[in-house]
């Protein structure tokens, strides 16, 4: 019975674990690919790129991207009380909800690209990308409202083998358009003597990747929920509890708990465009060329943030994965099992984002010098990459720990807290910009800023209000100290194969895999993490066994 129990309780994080795993993945696939559509762009293409993205991104949480975490919360609340009916209609009447918001999105972002593009981002190149992101917003609205029933039964596997399969065609798909709608550009260029069309065709091409990728990952999800509808039908059969909400309370109930969701992911995420156009605007109010400003956002959009967001993939798997996780644990009054769900979440996405931000920072002109090649701007994206890695770990502890309070059903809090840090992060950059010449590293400060300030906050009203805190030395210092050993370690490899060989692919790629064991190693020995937390995580228990036969356990 014990082992049972032990089984029940730690399934969370194995189901977080694996949903995490498929994150990072994703992010890999998304690293690798934007790599070769990074160079295919340059950094002018990239930041029309960026400028699309950014709306869509928007509009996509505004109209659908917390419906994974409202549907997940909803129907884990039912099937805690055994109500498998009530779990069913809801995702009916979700999907319902999802073709109607997600088509409005769709036309408001093909309808308003003109606008979006010229006055929101300063990016009138953006359009065309924009236009074509429009039909992705539908689908990727009916793909959240599968991921987030099953994830609220407990399996995050269709989940992460969906994004996995959607990555692997956007990467694909991506690559080729971009190249081929490139070339096309250029040829355009040559034609009417303009010098932007291949940039602006190119990120068309990018785009259409992600379109194609959430469609054949809808595909995927529609045939796993043919292939498990016997069993969710059995599930529903079992169901005497007689408890099914009206379709009217549901839709209340899910405006109720999709509301405060949409308000703290859109706030959370909304810097992003709000960065963009402030940037652009300003920059062009100081008298610097539209080509150098967007060159400077394509540096940090394009590879800046692409390394930085790696990492933070962790912390949102986690986030996704504790919602329910938590929201069981409040249902069935088991705040023992809440505070420790909220104290391995936190230790697991530290152990992982510490080293990754360290890594980052002592290996960032190596790096970047191995995906990028080495170009005249390798030294200013260094020196980025090592001011900005900080975000790293504010950026992953502040994702979760958004995650944590909405589990805990204190779902007003996160807005609350993310609208007092998104003013004080726009003051914060209007400033910088505006009263210093430090361009684009105003963007990457007033980031830090606004990401520590979401911690801050997130964690005082966890503290208060679940009457919680969080052990310091082995979710903090613990992987601390072994990130500055890994990172002595890394460089130190670095820099003498580098005098061996004279060749930075080498030199970067066995510092990494030096990194990683020495990392381990060192958390083992200063007790960071214990046996029954990493038999938590997937591929534990070989972990564990390779651990004890080095006697590191």
């Amino acid at each position: 019975m014990g082992t049972k129990n032990h089984k029940q309780k730690t399934n969370y994080i194995v189901q977080g674990g694996i949903l995490a795993v498929a994150s990072i993945l994703v992010r890999m696939i998304g690293l690798i690919y934007r790599v070769p559509v990074t160079r295919i762009l340059g950094p002018v293409g990239n930041s029309y790129y960026s400028a699309a993205y950014e709306v869509y991104s928007m509009v996509l949480l505004i109209s659908s991207f917390s419906l994974p975490l409202a549907v997940s919360k909803m129907v884990s609340a039912r099937m805690a009380k055994g109500q498998a009916k009530a779990a069913y209609k809801i995702f009916q009447c979700t999907l319902v909800f999802a073709l109607v918001s997600g088509g409005l999105g769709s036309l408001l972002i093909y309808f308003g690209a003109g606008f979006f593009s010229d006055v929101v981002v300063n990016t009138p190149q953006s359009r065309l990308a924009l236009q074509v992101l429009a039909p992705t917003i539908l689908v990727v609205a009916l793909m959240g409202c599968i991921r987030g029933y099953f994830q609220g039964l407990g399996s995050m596997i269709p989940t992460a083998v969906s994004q996995v399969v959607e990555q692997v065609i956007n990467a694909a798909v991506s690559i080729g358009a971009a190249w081929y709608l490139f070339r096309y550009g250029a040829k355009v260029d040559a034609l009417f003597h303009t010098d932007t069309a291949a940039y602006a065709c190119g990120a068309a091409g990018s785009t259409l990747g992600t379109g194609v990728g959430a469609l054949i990952g809808l595909i995927f999800l529609c045939f796993i929920m043919f292939a498990y509808s016997s069993v969710m039908k059995k599930k529903r059969l079992l169901d005497h509890t007689g408890r099914v909400e009206s379709t009217g309370e549901i839709y209340a109930l899910l405006l109720l708990t999709i509301l405060p969701v949409i308000l703290s992911t859109a706030v959370y995420n909304i810097s992003g465009i709000i960065d963009q156009g402030i940037f652009k605007h300003l920059m062009e109010s100081k008298d610097v060329g539209s080509m150098r400003i967007d060159e400077l956002w394509g540096i940090y959009s394009g590879e800046y943030k692409l390394l930085t967001n790696v990492p933070i993939a962790v912390a949102s798997a986690m986030a996704a994965s504790t919602i329910p996780a938590l929201t069981k644990a409040r249902v069935n009054r088991d705040r023992r099992e809440m505070k420790r769900k909220t104290e391995y979440s936190i230790r697991f996405v530290m152990i992982v984002c510490i080293p990754c931000a360290v890594g980052l920072s002592v290996l960032a002109s190596p790096v970047l010098e191995l995906l990028f090649g080495a170009k005249e701007h390798l030294a200013f994206s260094a020196s980025l990459l090592r001011i900005g890695t900080a975000s790293v770990v504010f950026y992953g502890l502040s994702t979760l720990t958004n995650g944590i309070l909405q589990g805990m059903d204190r779902m007003r809090l996160p807005v609350i807290h993310a609208a007092v840090s998104l003013v004080l992060h726009i003051i914060l950059l209007v400033v910088l910009i505006r009263f210093t010449d430090i361009h684009i590293y105003a963007v990457v400060w007033a980031n830090i800023f606004f990401a520590l300030m979401m911690c801050i906050l997130n964690s005082l009203s966890i503290a208060r209000y679940m009457r919680y805190r969080q052990e310091i030395l082995r979710t903090f210092i613990v992987p601390l100290v072994s990130a500055g050993v890994m990172g002595a370690v890394a460089y130190g490899a670095h820099v003498g194969l580098m005098s061996l060989s004279k060749n930075n692919t080498i030199a970067t790629l066995v510092a990494i895999l030096v990194a990683v064991p020495v990392y381990g190693v060192v958390l083992l020995l200063l007790k960071g993490i214990k046996e029954k937390e990493l038999l938590g995580i997937p591929k534990g228990a070989f972990l564990v066994s390779i651990a004890k036969k080095l006697h590191l356990l």
